[in-house]
C-alpha cells in the first residue's frame, strides 16, 4: 500500500507538517509505504483550461502542461491513499492545495455522460 501526504502550508516542521507525518507514522505502522510532498517547494500554476487534457486520442487522466506538480498528480493517481493538509487562511485552505485539487478534478472530469 503506497500512501501520500500533501502539505499546502508554506510552513515546514509547523502544526500541519506534523499532523501530516503522525498520520503518515499510523500508516507506516501498518506497512505502508508512505511519502510527503510539500507544495510551496515546487513551482507550479493552477489549471489552465486548456481542455488538452480532453482531446481525442490523447491519454485521459494526463495534464498537458509539465511543470513540477506533473510527478505529482502521477504519484497522487498511483496511490492507494492520499492525506491532504492545510492550515485555513481566509476560511479556506492554501492557494497551493487548490491549484493541486483543481489540476486534479479537471483532468479526471469527462463529458461522456453529458
Amino acid at each position: 500500500m503506497k500512501v501520500i501526504a500533501i502539505n499546502g502550508s508554506p510552513r515546514k516542521n509547523w502544526n500541519t507538517h506534523k499532523l501530516l507525518n503522525a498520520a503518515l507514522e499510523g500508516a507506516k505502522s501498518m506497512g505502508a509505504e508512505t511519502e510527503i510532498i510539500h507544495l510551496y517547494d515546487l513551482n507550479y500554476t493552477g489549471c489552465r483550461s486548456c481542455f488538452a487534457c480532453k482531446r481525442k486520442g490523447l491519454q485521459t487522466a494526463k495534464c498537458f502542461w509539465k511543470d513540477d506538480l506533473s510527478p505529482v498528480i502521477d504519484k497522487i493517481l498511483s496511490s492507494d491513499a492520499v492525506i491532504f493538509g492545510s492550515p485555513i487562511y481566509v476560511n479556506d485552505i492554501t492557494a497551493q492545495l487548490h491549484a493541486l485539487i483543481e489540476r486534479l478534478e479537471f483532468i479526471m472530469m469527462t463529458y461522456d455522460d453529458l
